[in-house]
Order: C-alpha cells, then structure tokens, then sequence
C-alpha cells in the first residue's frame, strides 16, 4: 500500500486497500479567500486537508482535494456585490472588495454540488464522510446532513464540538487566534505575521475575533490537533464499527 492518503494519488490499487481497511471520505470544504495579510488565500482548504491527513494517517481512510467554491453572506451595495468578510471586515458599514478572493456560490448551488460529491463517493465505495472547512460551508452540511444521510446511505460528520469557548477547536474563527494557530501548526513557511501592522491600536483588516498578533501560536495549534484527533480518532473507530 502506498504511503499517500490522498485520493489524487493513489493508484487503484492503493485505494482499494484503503478503502477496504477504513472506507472513510475526508472532504476540505476550501475557499480562495482573504485570510488576513499573514496568511494565505487557501488557508481554509489548507486547515482541513491538514488536520484530515493526520486524521486518516491515525484512523484510515482517504483525503480527497479541497473545494474551493463556498457560500457565504452576499451583499449588495450601489449595484456591487460583496461576500462575506467584505462586509464585516472593516468598520461600520464600510465595505470593500478584498483582494484575492473567488470563491462564493449561491447556498442553493453549493448544496448540489454537495450533494453530488455525496453521491459519487457513496457509488466509490465509501460509508463515511468527513467534511470540514469554511464556517458557511459546514454550516450547509449541517443543515442538511441528516437528509443526506437518509439519502445516500452514509454517515456524515464535521470537526466540530458543541463548545468551542477554549479556543482549541479546528477552524472558529476567521484569521484570528485559532486559524492564525493552526496555520503556524501545520504550515509555518505560510504564515508572514511580519506582515501585520505592529501598531496594537491597528486591528487587521478583515481579520474575525482574537488578534492574531497576541494570542496565536504554533503550540496553541498542535494543542487544538490533538485534542480534535483524539475526539475525532474515536468518533471514526465507533462509526466504522457500525458499518
């Protein structure tokens, strides 16, 4: 068996073996997106695909590529659309289009295309599916997860717990404290906190809740990894049990 978890990568062969021994999907639900200046536009995809090759290294399974088509909010101001953190980024109403970003769909659309990859990972072989990333596009797995389910005959789970409030979880916020952590973790020759302003009265830019500046860091993010692996490292080994 080859020594790659990702689906891209393997040859029929190996991903006959690692379907047979763990039959388990991992999806990164990615953007193109502004993170921040310090960090990458990938950086959602990036997160997920991370933490999924060390989940499916731990439990099995096969890391399939990011998405990178998302939902979001979507608003239009003086005849132009902006999405998401183009909105909420800047101060009062203020918005601008953040460069680097391409990412957004409709809700409706991303649901299909869901749905789609649902299915032909069902008709591959696979009973479960993990799907992580991009806070809307977990959100739209959520909404309709059970249907899916019931659906496509599988079992569906994201990273997520029902609290978050340590911090320590896998991508809650945006380019803050946790995401600015977990990128230090698992990819730090992407992370340019050289870039941020030094002034502490200068809040970055399109950057949601902790100040990366003063609360991220590559310990904080291994911490998250491995409380979530564990979690989700047992979480799996029941699920595959009852399959």
């Amino acid at each position: 068996m080859t020594d790659s978890v990702y689906y891209a990568e393997l040859t029929p062969k190996a991903f006959r073996a690692r379907l047979a021994a763990a039959p388990i999907a991992y999806l990164p639900l990615g953007t193109l997106e502004w993170h921040g200046e310090h960090l990458p536009l990938g950086s959602d995809g990036l997160q997920a695909q991370g933490f999924f090759e060390r989940l499916a290294r731990e439990v099995g399974g096969i890391v399939l590529p990011m998405l990178f088509l998302a939902p979001d909010m979507r608003f239009e101001i003086k005849g132009a659309a902006y999405f998401g953190m183009d909105y909420f980024g800047f101060p009062g109403d203020e918005a601008h289009q953040l460069e680097g970003s391409a990412y957004w769909v409709p809700d409706e659309f991303f649901a299909q295309l869901m749905e789609h990859c649902l299915a032909q990972l069902r008709r591959a072989g696979f009973r479960i599916v993990v799907a992580h990333g991009h806070a809307p596009s977990v959100q739209c797995v959520y909404a309709n997860c059970e249907e899916w389910e019931r659906r496509h005959g599988l079992k569906i789970f994201s990273c997520w717990r029902e609290d978050e409030s340590d911090g320590l979880g896998i991508q809650t916020d945006h380019a803050g404290g946790n995401e600015t952590s977990l990128m230090m973790a698992m990819h730090p020759h992407l992370v340019h906190m050289e870039y941020l302003d030094p002034d502490p009265s200068v809040f970055p830019v399109a950057v949601g809740d902790e100040d990366p500046r003063t609360t991220a860091s590559a310990e904080r993010g291994q911490q998250a990894i491995a409380l979530n692996l564990a979690r989700m490292t047992e979480l799996l080994r029941e699920a595959l049990a009852t399959i």
